[in-house]
C-alpha cells in the first residue's frame, strides 16, 4: 500500500481534468479451486489477484479504468489518462483529509483457508462424495467443488474516504447425478459463507452430499409436473432466488436510475401483498454476502425494501445515487478491480411471517410444492421470469402426495409479489452467485415458505 499523499496525489490528477469525483480502488485477493470427479481429484488451482481500478464523474458521466501496476508511478499514469478522457484542464490541488471511518468487524475469521492444507481441503470433499455417492444405487455420479478466497480492498477518493476491508468466503458445492434406463436428472447443494475453514464445524459435508443426492434419487423416480396456473407454495432458503432475480434486480439502482424497472418511481406505493416485508442486509455476521463497507467504501446497513406490501427502498450506489438524487445505502459491489462498480444486492430475502409451513399446505387444495428451486432467466425492465423446479411435489386436499420433475415457474416479478397471500415463519438462506454488469458476486437468497395464489407452472399437461 501507498501512504496517504501518494493517493492524494494520484486522486488530484484525475481531478485536474475537471472531474467532479475520484476514486482510487485496491485489490489483493487469494483463492483456491479445487474439484473431485467419482471421488477423485480432478483439478487443483490456487492463484494471487492484484491490482487497482480508478474511476471520475464528471456531472452523470462515469470513466473507469484498472491496471495491475498499483505503484506510484503506475496509477499516476492511468490517473493521466483518466484526466485526458475528462479533458479539461483546470488547476486543482484539494488538501484531502482521509480519514478512516471505524466500523465493527462483522465477518470474524477463525480459521483462515490459507492456513489449511490442501489434504484437509480434500478431505471434506471427500465426506461430501460419500455421503452423496452411498445415498442411492441410483446415483451414478458425484462431482463435489471446494472453493474459498481471502480478498483486501482499500478504497479512497475526492470526498476524504478512506476504507479498507478483509473478506474471507469458503464453499462447498456437491452435485449429483441419478440414472435409469438412460434418463438422468441431477441435485445440487452449495453451503457457503463469510468464514474460514471453521465453516465445516457447523455445515456437515457428508450431509451435503446426501442432500443433492435426495433431489436427484427422488426426481429420478418422478413423474412429470402437470401444466397449467394453480396455486404454488415456494419452499424457504434458495426459494428466494425467485424474489432476488424477478424483483430484487428490479430494485437496484443500476436498472431504477434508467426508468428500466417495473418499480422506478414508486416509493411509498403498494407493490406486494400486506403479509410480504423483504429486505437486504450485508450486516448479518459471517453470511456469505455480508461486508463491512460496500466497494465505494460506504458502511453497510440493513436495507428495507418493503414493508407489509409498501415499496420503502432501493438498494443505491454512489452513481445511481447521482442520478436519483438519492443517498447511496452502502450496496455498491463488483466482482473485482477490473470491474467498475454498481448497486448489487447481498443477502437479500423476504421476513418471516405468521405460518406454519404445515398451516400453508393444509390451506391448498391442490397445487404445487416447489422445494428446491433450480436456475432461470428475468427481464429486470419487465419482471418477466422463467424458473426451472429441481424438486417438486404435487399438492392434493391439503396434503404433500406425490414427487414431480420438468416444473417451470413463469410470471412476473411485480405480479408475484401481488399475489403471496400466506408467507411462513421458517426463514431460511442459501448460497448463490449473482451475475450483473459489475461481475460475479456472493450473494444470498432466502425466504420463509410462502405461498402464491396463482401461478403459471410449465410441465407437461
Amino acid at each position: 500500500m501507498l501512504s496517504d499523499e501518494a493517493y492524494s496525489k494520484i486522486i488530484n490528477r484525475i481531478l485536474s481534468g475537471g472531474a467532479d469525483f475520484a476514486e482510487v480502488f485496491v485489490e489483493e485477493r487469494y483463492t483456491n479451486n479445487i474439484s473431485m470427479i467419482q471421488g477423485e481429484i480432478e483439478d487443483s488451482s490456487s492463484g494471487k489477484l492484484l491490482g487497482a481500478g480508478l474511476r471520475a464523474f464528471k456531472g452523470n458521466r462515469s470513466i473507469y479504468a484498472y491496471t495491475n501496476d498499483v505503484s506510484f508511478e503506475g496509477l499516476m499514469d492511468v490517473a493521466g489518462r483518466l484526466k485526458a478522457v475528462v479533458g479539461q484542464e483546470i488547476d486543482r490541488d484539494l488538501a484531502l483529509d482521509f480519514r478512516a471511518g471505524e466500523h465493527k468487524d462483522i465477518c470474524p475469521i477463525l480459521l483462515m483457508p490459507n492456513s489449511v492444507s490442501k489434504k484437509d481441503k480434500a478431505a471434506v470433499m471427500r465426506l461430501a462424495h460419500e455421503g452423496a455417492s452411498g445415498f442411492s444405487g441410483r446415483i451414478s455420479q458425484v462431482v463435489v467443488n471446494y472453493f474459498d478466497y481471502s480478498q483486501n480492498v482499500w478504497i479512497y477518493n475526492s470526498e476524504g474516504v478512506k476504507a479498507s476491508d478483509s473478506r474471507v468466503r469458503t464453499r462447498l458445492m456437491v452435485s449429483a447425478v441419478a440414472s435409469v434406463n438412460g434418463d438422468k436428472e441431477v441435485g445440487f447443494y452449495g453451503p457457503g459463507a463469510a468464514q474460514g475453514f471453521e465453516l465445516f464445524n457447523r455445515i456437515d459435508p457428508r450431509a451435503a452430499g446426501e442432500r443433492a443426492a435426495r433431489i436427484a434419487d427422488r426426481m429420478i423416480r418422478a413423474e412429470y409436473a402437470p401444466a397449467g396456473k394453480m396455486p404454488v407454495i415456494i419452499s424457504n432458503e434458495f426459494g428466494g432466488v425467485i424474489f432476488h432475480e424477478a424483483c430484487g434486480h428490479a430494485l437496484e439502482a443500476t436498472s431504477v436510475a434508467k426508468g428500466a424497472s417495473v418499480f422506478a418511481g414508486k416509493l411509498g406505493e403498494k407493490v406486494a401483498g400486506e403479509c410480504v416485508s423483504a429486505v437486504d442486509d450485508p450486516t448479518i455476521p459471517n453470511a456469505w454476502g455480508s461486508a463491512n463497507v460496500d466497494d465505494e467504501g460506504t458502511p453497510t446497513r440493513r436495507n428495507l425494501l418493503i414493508e407489509k406490501g409498501i415499496l420503502k427502498s432501493y438498494m443505491i450506489d454512489r452513481l445511481g445515487g447521482l442520478k436519483m438524487k438519492m443517498e447511496p445505502t452502502g450496496s455498491s459491489r463488483r466482482q473485482n478491480y477490473t470491474f467498475a462498480p454498481t448497486s448489487r444486492m447481498s443477502n437479500t430475502f423476504i421476513l418471516p411471517g405468521d405460518h406454519y409451513p404445515e398451516e400453508i399446505i393444509a390451506a391448498t387444495d391442490y397445487g404445487l410444492y416447489a422445494r428446491s428451486m433450480g436456475g432461470g432467466s428475468v427481464m429486470p425492465a419487465t419482471g418477466e421470469f422463467n424458473f426451472a423446479v429441481n424438486e417438486g411435489y404435487l399438492i392434493e386436499k391439503g396434503r404433500i402426495t406425490k414427487p414431480v420433475r420438468g416444473a417451470t415457474l413463469i410470471g412476473k416479478g411485480n405480479e408475484v409479489l401481488m399475489k403471496i397471500d400466506m408467507v411462513g415463519n421458517d426463514l431460511a438462506r442459501g448460497q448463490g452467485m449473482c451475475g450483473s454488469i459489475s461481475g460475479s458476486i456472493p450473494a444470498d437468497v432466502g425466504q420463509p415458505t410462502l405461498r402464491v395464489s396463482e401461478l403459471i407452472v410449465g410441465g407437461r399437461s
